[in-house]
């Protein structure tokens, strides 16, 4: 239904027909610089999204409040930003890019956070009023997470702050539903604060060579390899045919350390102190039938697992084991595991 709207609103219409264009060519350029700034700053955010108000919206809010604007440059909505954050503490990091990014109107600009609603987690977003650069518009941009975008969507589409009435059992099951969210929201940015700690924790330790005080995971394996621990292994066994060293993802043998019982970084360290010379003399053995000049970097921890296995009574089963953890299964694995089991009779390692 068209609505009939007063002469001063309709010259409002006007002048959104009017710059039209340029509010398409602000909404994607504001999302643009945003992104681009996000970026710079290692924020990692859900979604940047953008829309310009419909000529419908806009003559609808004029229908109801026309007189409150008296022209186009009064309502702050024409263009709108929204940016969605994985996890809660984002909400302020990606606000304080935002007002240093743009010149921001503070007294139109809320953060619905501080209201303290009991029923408003999908609405607690934080809201800024804008400057358009270059022009006399401003733009609205909103920043929530993820779990409060999809809530506000959800209860948007149940009605649920529709103002129509609903009943009270509904009502308080949607108020759980935002309680229990909002938890999560919560748990989430405590559970990767916390998880930051530890890395940083893990980063230490390493650094100040307490590997044995360091368990063995995914985070502190990754720590660990940064200080290149078999460099100086595949160094020496390049030099056996004056090879070049081609490096390789060494993370595969984070399960292969795990599966030989190892727990530590500790376990590790002691593998290669322990195991470097029986390491040394199977590749040489191997290298010395060949005229390889191009070795790869994940000649020195196999190398080392192999001398381990074979010096602990592992044998060919082991051996089969380690391949397959580290190629996946191949009717090649047994050959290779009974070739270097009779070779290593005749290495010195094997009789110390």
């Amino acid at each position: 239904m068209e609505l009939k709207l007063d002469a001063h609103s309709t010259a409002i219409i006007e002048q959104y027909r009017k710059d039209h264009g340029l509010f398409e060519t602000a909404s994607v350029n504001l999302v643009e610089q945003i992104r681009e700034v996000l970026s710079g700053a290692g924020i990692l955010v859900a979604a940047v999204e953008t829309r310009v108000k419909e000529e419908s919206s806009l003559a609808g809010k004029l229908a109801l409040k026309g007189s409150k604007y008296s022209d186009l440059t009064d309502i702050t909505d024409i263009v709108g930003v929204r940016v969605i954050t994985f996890y809660i503490d984002d909400v302020d990091k990606v606000a304080s890019v935002v007002e240093k990014l743009f010149t921001v109107d503070w007294d139109n600009t809320v953060d619905k956070r501080k209201l303290h609603e009991i029923d408003s987690f999908g609405y607690l977003s934080v809201h800024y009023i804008c400057s358009i650069p270059d022009t006399p518009y401003r733009f609205e941009i909103q920043i929530r997470t993820l779990l409060q975008h999809a809530w506000a969507n959800m209860s948007h589409d149940t009605g649920y702050k529709s103002g129509v009435e609903i009943p009270k059992r509904y009502m308080r099951s949607m108020s759980r539903l935002a309680g229990m969210l909002e938890l999560v929201d919560e748990e989430f940015g405590k559970i990767r604060s916390e998880l930051t700690d530890y890395r940083r924790r893990v980063q230490a330790l390493v650094a100040s060579g307490n590997l044995s005080e360091v368990a063995l995971d995914g985070d502190s394996f990754r720590s660990y390899l940064e200080l290149e621990p078999f460099r100086q292994l595949n160094k020496k066994i390049a030099s056996v045919n004056q090879a070049e060293v081609h490096e390789v993802s060494l993370l595969p043998f984070l399960m292969v350390f795990k599966a030989m019982g190892f727990k530590t970084l500790g376990d590790i360290s002691n593998l290669i102190k322990d195991y470097s010379e029986g390491a040394y003399q199977i590749a040489c053995y191997q290298m010395g039938l060949t005229d390889l000049d191009i070795i790869s970097s994940s000649i020195g921890p196999q190398d080392l697992c192999i001398a381990c296995i074979l010096k602990n009574g592992g044998g060919k089963i082991g051996l089969i084991r380690l391949f397959e953890a580290l190629n996946g299964k191949s009717p090649s694995n047994e050959y290779m595991a009974d070739l270097l089991v009779g070779q290593a009779q005749n290495l010195p390692f094997m009789n110390q």
